[in-house]
């Protein structure tokens, strides 16, 4: 091994990457470290990975490969075992002329390529690509074949047959199923999924992600599997494992890759039985600045405008996942000052802020939205933070604390803005109140961003001009698909606003039960940007597409 990773120092030198006498002591450090010698050079700062792929790919003539831009078929990734692509850092691309074509962070490791060509069967062809992607990659490619793995081995060994409650807690034990749950967990979060949905079918247990908005199947394993993986959440959730005829809900706190995960979760019974979705909240990816949600100069001028007022009613309206609660934290991350007392009532409490007094809903004790509110108003509260307004009894104690001199920011369900004053009506608040305590209503959209690696300009087709409501064509952007956003062209979210100031005129509409459509021409007139149009100047700055817009906003 030592004379491998000399040919590698030797060919950088030779390159003129590195000098004899950093290589020399390179060589020294990574004897006492025990890391391999382009990942010392690295770390180390003597040079770059860049380079070092440049160096080999020009000395022994080979191929570089953006990782990036390719999708694995499932078949090829089979060829080489785990254990290989994780000790020798390879990853299998493609079956060439019956050549088998793998990426190697070092090429030049010829100890791995015997071995690899004796576990494949394959004449090896190699390329180089940069060895934080391969690590990355070999993450997300293994993570499925790890898990699929697991749940094979659970049905060899305990077999796919009913159960009954008490076997199934034994099985939950079994290191098949708890290493399948910890691999699908970890493909998510590698994957940014934002909810992981296990449900059964008749013959199969399906396992899907929603990545960016959007539920992707992952893979499906024999429906044999389904009770003891719904047995071994159940168990770290603490919920009732017996329990299978009513809906449960429960949280896991959860730390893979250096991260802390919780996950909130949620069963419900089905025709072919229960049903799980995990939600992940990932708090170290949590953003807390407005200027990171889509926010244009503005949104954050209207919004600067609505929370300097010292009392009323803010809200945040939209469906569920549109990013409501973060938009909360970040306004509160703003009016969290040392001369104020904040405090909130949450379900659950996503993120802990320091400085601000938070509550947790606990509706097996009867503590919910309503009592805690009723709680807060003793503790001599500036500004409230209330989850969400659901019922007729909490809209009314959040006005009736907005009257009493606070300032109340809360979340609602609603499609628009101006949808939110005939939603609180339908909870018997009545217009004059409405009118004399909310200050403003921001309904917000996530759309999905354009994949930053594969996004190319293309000139505007007669239906995406006519849906952007131009007359002639313009310079758009679109995500051809590449494996770093999984073939889908896109890549992350971002925020689209409605953001409605509550002026004279409103106040007056509310008050007479002025419709919907009358408020939010209004509004439009003075001012007021509606989700379609801030949609539009997303597409038009190149964020998002066409598609998209349509998908998010349509009926607007």
């Amino acid at each position: 091994m030592a004379k491998i990773k000399k040919r590698l120092g030797e060919l950088l030198v030779d390159s003129g990457v590195i000098t004899d006498e950093v290589l020399e002591k390179a060589l020294k450090m990574q004897k006492e470290l025990g890391k391999k010698l382009g990942e010392v050079l690295v770390s180390e700062g003597f040079t770059t990975n860049d380079l070092i792929v440049d160096a080999v790919k020009s000395q022994l003539g080979i191929q570089s490969i953006n990782l990036s831009t390719l999708n694995i078929r499932p078949e090829i990734i089979d060829t080489i075992p785990e254990i290989i692509a994780r000790k020798y850092e390879v990853l299998p691309v493609d079956i060439v002329n019956g050549q088998l074509l793998v990426v190697m962070a070092d090429p030049l490791n010829y100890y791995a390529i015997e071995e690899i060509k004796m576990s494949s069967g394959y004449v090896v062809k190699t390329a180089i690509a940069l060895r934080d992607t391969m690590l990355s990659n070999i993450e997300k490619y293994y993570g499925q074949s790890k898990a699929r793995e697991a749940a094979e081995d659970y049905g060899r060994v305990y077999g796919f047959k009913e159960k009954n409650v008490e076997q199934v807690e034994e099985d939950e034990n079994t290191a098949p199923v708890i290493k399948f749950l910890n691999t699908i967990i970890e493909n998510a979060i590698l994957n940014g999924a934002s909810d992981i949905h296990i449900e059964p079918d008749e013959q199969d247990m399906r396992v899907r992600f929603r990545i960016d908005g959007v539920l992707r199947e992952m893979m499906r394993v024999n429906i044999g599997m389904l009770d003891p993986v719904i047995s071994r959440i159940k168990i770290m959730a603490n919920l009732n494992i017996a329990e299978k005829r009513v809906p449960q809900d429960g949280r896991i706190s959860f730390r893979a890759k250096e991260k802390n995960i919780d996950l909130r979760i949620s069963t419900a019974p089905t025709m072919w039985g229960e049903k799980i979705v995990m939600r992940l909240l990932d708090k170290s990816n949590f953003s807390l600045n407005l200027g990171t949600l889509g926010l244009d100069n503005s949104d954050l001028s209207k919004i600067n405008r609505i929370t300097s007022k010292p009392f009323g009613i803010i809200l945040v309206c939209g469906p569920t996942g549109s990013g409501k609660t973060t938009s909360l934290y970040s306004i509160l991350n703003v009016l969290n000052e040392e001369s104020k007392n904040i405090i909130t009532i949450e379900d659950p409490v996503e993120y802990n802020f320091k400085g601000i007094n938070q509550m947790q809903v606990n509706s097996k004790i009867g503590f919910d939205f309503a009592n805690g509110l009723r709680s807060i108003l003793r503790q001599d509260p500036d500004i409230i933070m209330v989850g969400e307004i659901r019922d007729g009894e909490t809209a009314e104690i959040s006005v009736r604390s907005a009257l009493t001199g606070h300032l109340v920011l809360s979340t609602i369900h609603t499609n628009n803005a101006a949808g939110t004053i005939t939603r609180m009506q339908d909870m018997g608040i009545e217009p004059f109140l409405i009118s004399s305590t909310v200050t403003g209503i921001m309904a917000q959209r996530l759309v999905r961003k354009i994949c930053p690696n594969c996004g190319e300009e293309h000139l505007s087709d007669e239906r995406e001009t006519r849906l952007l409501g131009l007359d002639y064509p313009i310079t758009l952007k679109k995500g051809k698909g590449c494996s770093l956003c999984n073939n889908s062209g896109y890549k992350g979210r971002i925020g689209i606003y409605e953001i409605m100031e509550i002026s004279p005129e409103i106040r007056n509409l509310i008050d007479k039960k002025a419709p919907e459509s009358e408020i939010e021409a209004i509004a439009t007139k003075q001012g007021m940007v509606i989700l379609r149009q801030a949609c539009i100047s997303k597409v038009k700055q190149g964020l998002t597409t066409v598609d998209e817009m349509m998908r998010v906003t349509y009926g607007f």
